[in-house]
């Protein structure tokens, strides 16, 4: 008996022994989850929901948010048309409002039994985003244990959770958008993709097997081919613009189709698993269309056509292969044929179907090859170029593991030569990584993506050193008792040099932000502009009109928040009366949808990019003017340096409409670091913009014309940027502006602004052909830290001609703008030409900030005058009548003067009065009788009264602050100061706060 039992003892500690072997991995792919989900958990404080409003990472993530809560509400169907961005039009959110979404809103509706509220609902997907990174380690593991043994696909695994860079920036809690979700869908339908592919490689299904009808032979082949397709089906349905997958898979189905047919294998295998796979991604894709245009951002015809056309090629390929038999050629010049009718076939393509061919081009250029100028896709930081890509970008995203990477692909293209076998699916892996590593390289954002081919083929490498160094860790605990020293030294190497360099690529696991990845912050928290914003959004929702409600019209109900819209013909929607739009900067467009529940022209989308651009950089009012009446008629216009005239013909064209821009919203941000990228759409180049108006190339700049601001004296900016729309909206106030009033002021910071200029002795450096100055640049720690070092260590003097100090954001009312008319009794001042009329107004901020506003006109002839104001002295029109609650108060009436002899007061008489305005003929264009003026005095009655004093005690002009920073270079803003810099010795200072937005 006793014998028995210890047989029976030693069979369970080999039944346990094998069971561990076989399941360990199990055990240790649930430990690198728990990992990967508790470090993307760890600031969950830091995001919450309060008073209805999400404290979120990024931009997107707030218009993600929004999705979200209304395939909730509506579930479980997606928004099909966007009223609330995109005025006056709207547009389709195909990226938006997707499987993602649906996963979100369905595991809400669990959690909350079928009617989540807004808190859970917010907590789900806060938490669905570290949960969707943790099991994007499941399909790593089988991925990296095809290549590499259980133990490859263990360090796979492991080295994706320890990845520093742009995975973790946008897996972490608080980013809700959806890449995260594309990073898993993707893994999944390429490991789908290797399955199908052994499966076809092993059981070899031909044509002959087919008109056999051999099901038996073709049914594993076909199912997991199915399966192949459906998966990529669903990558797309998470992300529209993933059918850059199917073009990948096209190009790996011709290099192995030409690979096999010339090694004398049958290309009938793969091309059998091309065609059902991509036949099954048509088929899914085709059932989603939502618009029939070839757009890669929205569900349309584009993806189901590139499925077949790839899945029509694989037959074809096969098919061309058998008659290239038939005819007794050399199979070495069949890859040569393929290549020259694919030549073909894109000419022809280029020729019949233009659109759709510049559809592939384009995104072809600016998503998977680090080719050509860059576009405008470059004011988008995560669509950026990445610098010294092969050197420090990829080492502090991946540590050395990229390069041993690329190592494991150099291992599996050796096999052959070693006489191992080289699978299909190595090739699928290989032309993979290629293309995501070019991707990457092309723009920043898709480095998380590179972590699922680094990850991966780092098994590879792992395996094959073991293999080489006879180390069998797939034998268990025996090959481990008889691991020889030399082998724990190579492993001792190998491990440090793939993971001890991961954690050294960045300082830390939260060396990453919402916004930007690439930057750095002690912690991911709430992103800093949308709390900026907050404010003045909140205004916005509470003191303007609903949409559709402006100036009395009752059509809200036609525009509600959460109402359902269909998809307009030509994606135009017609807004009902009394539906208006709000004029800004593309970066916040999402915020003002989604706190403001207000329309913006532009968004992260870049949706109407170049139309705001035309807009803000207007160098007068009357072409800011004609801009939004020529947007609000929705006139076909090349905003790209579009002329006065063509604005005129344009509207003289347009129908008419009652859509209308109604407020006009400018941040610091814009005012400086963003002015840059403005100007990449609208032109010219941002340094001309620093430059005098009137300056020609070649001209010499000294000293003396520069502005100087000393004390109260009010100098005019006389810089081509000083004539634009946002500087005299940003930083005039409106001042002399007829339609334009300051009606909130968001003072949660004060920035300061410098303008300077590099000077060589007297003269304005010049370097390049460019001189080198800087007009209203964000002051910061970095940059007078950077202008010190030019000023001491350097042979030129830095001289800084202008401080200022604005708001975080102001918003603006468009007004027609009451008429005040009235006379002069005397003739000998009408006939003076000089002669000019003033009106000038106090106003003051809830913040206590007074400032000024003035406008003047000539007088006529006759003695008579008009002059056009945007501020009321008197009445109270407000929300429930349709109009705007204005924050800003005026102190008393408007103070009108006459002056003549181009100001020479000392010379002619002065006249006085003041005149009343009311809310009612601002509002409705009406005109204001002022009367007739009377004389003061003769004689020298000294200067206009329209001085003011700003909130900082510092006495200036007509509302033009400086700033009380004292100049001495050591105030800096909202704490951007060590992300701001300028890149050259001059004014071309970088965006510090480009948006993270929008994935095309």
């Amino acid at each position: 008996m006793s014998t028995d039992t210890e047989h029976v003892g030693e069979d369970t500690e080999s039944s346990v022994l094998e069971t561990l072997k076989r399941w360990y991995h199990i055990p240790l792919i649930g430990v690198v989850m728990l990992f990967m989900y508790w470090v993307r958990i760890r600031p969950r404080e830091n995001f919450t929901y309060r008073d209805g409003s999400p404290m979120l990472s990024g931009v997107d993530s707030y218009y993600q948010w929004r999705t979200i809560r209304w395939t909730a509400d509506n579930f479980p169907n997606t928004m099909p048309y966007e009223v609330y961005t995109g005025f006056p039009t709207g547009t389709y959110v195909g990226q938006f409002g997707t499987l993602f979404d649906q996963l979100i809103a369905t595991a809400a509706m669990i959690v909350g039994l079928g009617d989540p509220s807004p808190q859970t609902l917010f907590t789900v997907a806060l938490l669905s985003i570290p949960l969707m990174a943790a099991l994007v380690a499941v399909p790593v593991f089988y991925m990296g244990r095809r290549l590499g043994g259980t133990a490859g696909g263990i360090v796979s695994i492991v080295v994706l959770s320890l990845f520093p860079g742009s995975f973790l920036a946008r897996s972490t809690v608080g980013q809700l958008d959806h890449h995260v979700g594309e990073v898993l869908f993707m893994a999944i339908a390429v490991l789908a993709m290797m399955v199908a592919l052994r499966a076809g490689e092993r059981d070899k299904p031909i044509y002959e097997l087919l008109v056999d009808r051999d099901w038996k032979t073709l049914k594993a082949p076909a199912v997991y081919s199915a399966l192949a397709g459906l998966a990529v089906a669903l990558y797309i349905w998470v992300w529209p613009s993933g059918v850059l997958l199917v073009g990948i898979l096209a190009a790996f189905f011709t290099v192995q189709l030409c690979h096999d047919y010339v090694r004398g294998i049958s290309p009938d295998h793969v091309a059998f698993v091309g065609a059902i796979s991509m036949g099954v991604t048509a088929l899914v894709t085709a059932l989603l269309i939502e618009e029939l245009g070839t757009g890669t951002t929205s569900f349309s015809i584009l993806q189901p056509v590139a499925a077949l056309l790839v899945g029509f090629g694989c037959l074809f390929m096969a098919w061309f292969a058998r008659q290239w038999d038939s005819r007794g050629l050399e199979r070495r010049y069949y890859p040569a044929a393929i290549a020259g009718m694919i030549l073909v076939t894109f000419a022809g393509m280029a020729v019949v179907l233009p659109d759709l061919f510049g559809t592939f081009t384009n995104n072809f250029t600016r998503r998977m090859i680090p080719l050509g100028d860059a576009t405008t896709d470059a004011t988008i930081q995560e669509a950026q170029r990445p610098d010294a890509f092969l050197s420090t970008y990829v080492f502090n995203e991946f540590g050395a593991a990229f390069y041993t990477m690329i190592v494991g692909m150099v291992f599996l293209l050796a096999r052959p030569y070693f006489g191992r076998e080289y699978r299909t699916e190595h090739t699928l892996v290989i032309v993979w990584a290629v293309f995501l590593t070019s991707m990457a390289a092309t723009q920043a954002r898709f480095a998380y993506y590179l972590v699922l081919p680094v990850a991966v083929l780092n098994a590879v490498f792992i395996a094959d050193i073991a293999r080489m160094i006879n180390l069998d860790v797939e034998q268990g605990l025996e090959s481990v008792k008889q691991i020889e020293t030399y082998q724990i030294i190579v492993v001792g190497m190998v491990v440090l040099l793939v993971f001890a360099s991961i954690p050294l690529a960045a300082a830390g696991p939260w060396q990453v932000t919402g916004d930007n990845p690439e930057a750095g912050s002690p912690e991911p928290r709430p992103n800093a502009e949308s709390i900026i914003w907050q404010e003045s959004n909140a205004w916005l929702a509470e003191n303007t009109p609903e949409p559709g409600n402006y100036a009395g019209a009752d059509n809200a109900s036609e525009l509600a928040y959460d109402g359902t819209y269909e998809n307009p013909p030509d994606n135009d929607y017609d807004y009902p009366e009394g539906a208006y739009g709000v004029m800004s900067w593309w970066d916040y467009g999402h915020l003002i949808t989604t706190q403001a529940e207000r329309i913006p022209h532009s968004n992260p989308f870049q949706q109407n990019a170049r139309s705001s651009a035309a807009y803000l950089t207007a160098d007068s009012e009357e072409r800011g003017e004609m801009i939004l009446e020529t947007i609000s008629s929705d006139a076909n216009v090349d905003w790209a340096d579009v002329s006065d005239e063509e604005l005129e013909t344009a509207l003289e064209d347009a129908n008419a409409t009652d859509e209308e821009m109604r407020y006009v919203m400018i941040d610091s941000s814009m005012a400086g670091g963003k002015f840059d990228p403005i100007t990449q759409w609208a032109g010219p180049d941002y340094q001309e913009y620093a430059l005098p108006a009137d300056y020609e190339s070649g001209d010499t700049i000294t000293a003396e014309d520069l502005s100087e601001r000393e004390g109260e004296e009010y100098v005019e900016d006389e810089s081509l940027y000083g004539q634009t729309m946002l500087s005299n909206l940003y930083f005039e106030n409106a001042h002399n502006l007829e339609h334009y009033r300051l009606v909130h002021e968001n003072n949660i910071q004060r920035t300061p602004f410098i303008s300077y200029a590099i000077m060589d002795g007297d003269e304005v450096l010049v370097q390049d052909g460019q001189p080198q100055i800087g007009v209203n640049v964000r002051y910061t720690d970095a940059i007078g830290t950077q202008l010190s070092q030019i000023d001491e260590q350097s042979s030129y003097d830095v001289e800084i001609f202008d401080r200022r100090a604005g708001s975080a954001v102001k918003t603006f009312e468009r007004v027609e703008g009451a008429t005040i008319t009235g006379t002069i009794e005397d003739e000998e001042l009408a006939a003076d030409d000089s002669a000019m009329i003033t009106a000038t107004l106090r106003l003051e901020t809830t913040d206590g900030r007074v400032f000024g506003y003035a406008q003047e006109a000539d007088i006529q002839d006759d003695g008579s005058y008009e002059l056009t104001v945007p501020y009321s002295t008197s009445g109270d029109l407000g929300v429930e009548d349709g109009y705007a609650n204005s924050s800003i108060d005026a102190l008393d009436e408007y103070n009108l003067t006459v002056t003549a002899d181009e100001g020479n007061l000392s010379y002619v008489e002065q006249y006085d009065g003041q005149v009343d305005v009311s809310e009612t003929a601002v509002l409705e264009g009406e005109s204001v009788d002022a009367g007739s003026l009377e004389a003061v005095e003769d004689g020298d009655v000294g200067e206009p009264a329209n001085d003011v004093v700003d909130d900082g005690g510092n006495e200036t002009d007509d509302g033009n602050q400086t700033d009380d920073t004292g100049g001495d270079g050591n105030q800096s803003d909202d704490g951007s100061s060590d992300n701001e810099t300028v890149t050259d010795d001059g004014g071309n200072q970088t965006d510090d706060a480009q948006a993270d937005t929008q994935d095309e």
